[in-house]
């Protein structure tokens, strides 16, 4: 009579993957994958979902295409209020350091 009694299966309770441990060995001798629930129901729903996802890509493609459009107006007036800025606010010289206070 073989001893298959010394061999137990065991349950993952993250993935609920099954174990198959042998206590002589102290080893797990088979693994069992969890099964993988279906993503798409059908086919005509990974298609839908794929025509879904190329709609948003496009959309974000558009908002980057534009805001590059925008970004030459948007650092020429971010450069003129530094330049007025730095016009309101004189230079007084070398910024006094914490080693030049010692």
């Amino acid at each position: 009579m073989p001893k298959n009694s010394s061999a137990f299966d065991v349950t993952c309770p993250c993935c609920h993957a099954v174990l198959k441990v042998d206590a002589e060995a102290q080893a797990v001798i088979a693994h069992t994958p969890p099964a993988t629930p279906r993503t798409f129901n059908d086919f005509e729903d990974a298609a839908r979902a794929m025509r879904e996802q190329n709609s948003r890509k496009e959309s974000v493609f558009r908002q980057a295409v534009e805001a590059q459009k925008n970004s030459a107006d948007l650092l020429e007036k971010k450069f003129q209020e530094a330049v007025k800025r730095a016009k309101e606010s004189p230079d007084t010289g070398r910024p006094i350091r914490d080693f030049d206070l010692e």
